[in-house]
């Protein structure tokens, strides 16, 4: 099995394209950011290009967080600056080659017209990636990190995939967010297989490196094989020591695990 570094937790010391550079040395097969925004895109495809590495996403921006802002998708009076970030995310992604977008949709209260917010958020963001040959990703995230976000359940995700139909709208299964929402994982990752355009993992509950706590990855992403996964799975943990290249010890073991 491939594995992804998500360089917005790794490599945190490093400036962005050094970070790519520093996951192709230590094994990572591709990466994943969050926020490259500061970076001119042009030096991230270079470094993208120098380790022949695919960009498999990057985020919309979550807004002004000191606000408490996680996220503008389904803010029904920020439409004009959720569509903004779409805008921005397509055109920064297009320019670098990546893959996926992941399209934040934000605290709200749950109610339609948040959901109706957030599926015309959608919508955009399928029309505007679609052109650039991308796809858009949506992630239920729990609610003891973020509280009231408004996306938490895989079987929320899956029936607004159903109701818009676009074919380029993908769940994005993090192991972490739904083992603390929901569990079940084996089962419910099986369920919703084809739905599914990308897997991220973390230990439960400290969100550190994937060797620990209450999953077993082993076993877990054996059976995401067995299911059909053949996609990289991306590396999104918080290092515990602070230092992502003293606690890459669990990466070739359990690759050699799933071989």
């Amino acid at each position: 099995m491939k594995f992804s570094a998500n360089i917005g937790f790794l490599y945190t010391e490093l400036p962005l394209p050094e970070r790519i550079r520093a996951a192709g040395r230590d094994g990572f097969d591709a990466v994943e950011c969050h926020f490259p925004y500061d970076v001119p895109p042009e030096q991230v495809k270079a470094a993208l290009d120098e380790t022949g590495f695919d960009m498999l996403g990057l985020n919309t921006i979550p807004g002004t967080p000191a606000a408490g802002d996680f996220g503008l998708a389904a803010l029904p009076d920020r439409r004009e600056d959720a569509a903004a970030a779409v805008r921005q995310a397509v055109a920064y992604g297009a320019a670098i080659g990546a893959r996926n977008v992941h399209v934040m949709a934000g605290r709200t209260d749950g109610g339609a017209e948040a959901e109706a917010a957030y599926r015309e958020t959608l919508s955009l963001a399928c029309d505007l990636a679609g052109a650039a040959g991308m796809g858009v990703l949506i992630e239920p995230i729990n609610h003891r990190d973020v509280a009231g976000y408004h996306l938490s359940r895989v079987e929320h995700a899956a029936e607004i995939i159903e109701a818009l139909g676009r074919d380029n709208l993908r769940i994005m299964f993090d192991c972490y967010h739904t083992q603390i929402m929901q569990g079940d994982l084996t089962k419910r990752f099986a369920a919703h297989l084809p739905m599914i355009g990308h897997v991220q993992i973390a230990a439960v509950p400290d969100r550190g490196e994937p060797d620990g706590g209450e999953i077993c990855f082993e076993r877990l992403l054996a059976s995401f094989a067995e299911a059909g996964w053949e996609a990289p799975v991306g590396a999104e943990y918080k290092p515990r020591g602070g230092d992502t290249k003293a606690g890459l010890g669990w990466l070739a073991p359990l690759r050699a695990a799933l071989a």
